[in-house]
This record gives C-alpha cells, sequence and structure tokens, in this order.
C-alpha cells in the first residue's frame, strides 16, 4: 500500500502540531500536579500540626491531673487520719459535746462495777467490767452509729450523683442540682450537701467547700466526688460525663458490696455461733448447776481463768472478723 505525499505531509504536520501542543500543554500540567500535590502536603502537615497540638493538650491535660491528683495525696497524707473528737462525734450524727461523752463514760462504768458487785464477780472482775463501761461501751456505740450512718450515705449517694448528671445535662448550674439534693434527698445525704451549701455561702468555693465532705464522711465515695469536681473546675472538661462516669463506678461498688456481703453471710453466721456457744454454755450451766460455775467468779483462780478465756475469745473474735471483712 503506498501513500501518496500528500498523506505523509499531513501526518507530518500533525505530528509537529501534537508535539507543539503537548509542549505547550504539559508545563501547565505538571504545574497543576505539582500545585494539588503541595496543597495535599500543606493539608497534611496541618493534619499533622493540629494532631501533635492536640495530643500536646491531652499529655498537659493528663500532666495536670497527675499533678492534681498527686497534690491531693499529699494533702491526704499530710492529714492526720485520725479524727478529732468534734468530726468523730459528728460523723456517726450526734451532738455530744466532751463532756457529755465523759459523764457518760463514768456512768457505765459504775454501772458496770456495781453489776459486778452485786452478782458477786469479785473485786477484778468487777474492775474489768467498770474499765469496759468506761473505754469500751461508749466507743462502741459511737462506732456502730458511725458506721450505720456511713452505710445510709453509700445507699443514698449513687442517687445523688445521678441527679447532678441529670441537672448538668439539662441545663442547670451545680449548685441549682446540689439545692435539688438538699431538698430532695434522704439523710444523711441531704444534711452532708446542705453543709456544703452553708459552707459556700460563707463565701468559700463550690470546689472548696466539695472537698470538706471526705473529711465529714471518710469514704472512697465521697473522695472520689471531691476529685472529680476539683479535676473538672481546674482542667476543664464535661461535668456531666465525668460524673456519670463516677456514678456508674458507685453503683458498680454497691452491687459488688452486696455480693460479697451475700456470699460471706455463712462464714459470719458460723463465726456468731462459734463466738456465743461459749457464753450459752456457761449461762446453761449456771442455771443447771450454779455453786459450780460461781467458781469462776469467786476464787481469784477462776478469775484467772475468766480473763484469759476472755482474752483468747476476744483474738478469735477479731482473727475471724478480720477474715471475713473483705475491703473494696
Amino acid at each position: 500500500m503506498e501513500f501518496s505525499r500528500e498523506t505523509l505531509l499531513m501526518v507530518l504536520v500533525g505530528f509537529c502540531v501534537a508535539g507543539v501542543i503537548y509542549a505547550l500543554l504539559i508545563p501547565l500540567l505538571s504545574s497543576g500536579a505539582r500545585k494539588s500535590q503541595r496543597m495535599k502536603l500543606a493539608v497534611k502537615r496541618e493534619e499533622h500540626a493540629e494532631e501533635i497540638t492536640q495530643r500536646a493538650s491531652q499529655n498537659t491535660r493528663k500532666k495536670n491531673i497527675q499533678d492534681q491528683l498527686r497534690n491531693m495525696e499529699e494533702k491526704q497524707k499530710q492529714k492526720n487520719n485520725k479524727p478529732s473528737f468534734a468530726d468523730w462525734i459528728a460523723q456517726a450524727g450526734l451532738t455530744w459535746s466532751r463532756q457529755y461523752f465523759l459523764f457518760v463514760s463514768i456512768g457505765l462504768s459504775v454501772v458496770g462495777f456495781a453489776v459486778g458487785m452485786v452478782l458477786g464477780a469479785g473485786l477484778w472482775l468487777s474492775i474489768g467490767l467498770a474499765f469496759v463501761g468506761f473505754l469500751g461501751m461508749p466507743r462502741w456505740v459511737v462506732g456502730y452509729l458511725r458506721k450505720k450512718r456511713f452505710n445510709k450515705f453509700l445507699e443514698e449517694f449513687p442517687g445523688a450523683v445521678e441527679i447532678i448528671v441529670r441537672g448538668v445535662k439539662s441545663g442547670l448550674p451545680l449548685n441549682d442540682c446540689i439545692s435539688i439534693i438538699v431538698r430532695e434527698a434522704n439523710e444523711p445525704v441531704k444534711t452532708e450537701f446542705r453543709k456544703i451549701i452553708e459552707t459556700q455561702q460563707m463565701g468559700v468555693s463550690l470546689s472548696e467547700a466539695i472537698q470538706s465532705l471526705p473529711k465529714r464522711v471518710p469514704l472512697a465515695e465521697a473522695n472520689f466526688f471531691a476529685i472529680v469536681i476539683s479535676i473538672q473546675s481546674e482542667s476543664g472538661g464535661s461535668l456531666s460525663e465525668a460524673l456519670g462516669n463516677l456514678s456508674k463506678v458507685l453503683r458498680d461498688r454497691k452491687a459488688m458490696k452486696g455480693k460479697v456481703q451475700a456470699v460471706s453471710q455463712e462464714a459470719k453466721s458460723s463465726a456468731a455461733i462459734i463466738g456465743s456457744l461459749p457464753i450459752l454454755v456457761a449461762t446453761a450451766v449456771y442455771f443447771l448447776s450454779p455453786d459450780y460455775i460461781m467458781l469462776l467468779f469467786t476464787e481469784t483462780t477462776g478469775n484467772i481463768i475468766l480473763g484469759i478465756c476472755a482474752f483468747w475469745m476476744s483474738l478469735g473474735i477479731l482473727i475471724m472478723r478480720s477474715m471475713i471483712n473483705f475491703e473494696i
């Protein structure tokens, strides 16, 4: 097949035109591609810079939170773990003064000594009963009321935190949420949050007023609440989210305590039966043969035996208590 001269000329002209067009357009295309690459690279650099900034801010916030937690732990270590007499009495929900407490202790001591002498327990055993009445019984009563009040606080506290979470999510300030708790909650949560409001009305900030809650109620749950409020007030963040997580933790701890109590109830019943058997047997022997058992109370050797028995019984009860007492 032969091509004419005109056809070959047209092909050569077409190649020349295509080369000229290519030579003219390739710089524009390459510059556009380079511009697109530069834009993509700039976007990546901006995203990388934003990511670095976010990581730096998160690391800074974490560091601030760690520093705040460390400062709180140091402050708590510096504080005396043993509460003062006024705080100890207030934690039990009582309003006793030191003089009234001393008067009650002396009265119980006199009653214990009189009961021992009337029953013919002997001088040393009567003195022991007086000692128990002076130091043991009043402190045991206050400790029992204190523990009972703490348990009631733990029952009501998760619900109070949930009220704050719902109030904050609906747009209410924290002060109004606490006021709702003061009006609607049960004791002793109602009284403790009322003290927070009263402390704030004296010119103290809300965060500092809440920091006094763990002092009045020395429980881990109250300490968690104070830490969350303190960190949120200083570092920022979503208060509803933080308190929502705290509410979940409090409810999980409450459920875990219920499970532990149910599991350990059998061991507690066994310990109560074992601890009460000597007293029940001694009482039965007293009614069946009083002259036989009274030798332990009227003779010096019997008093020594009773003292040794009381020591070992107390030691056994303390050991059993430590075995069935689980901390969560």
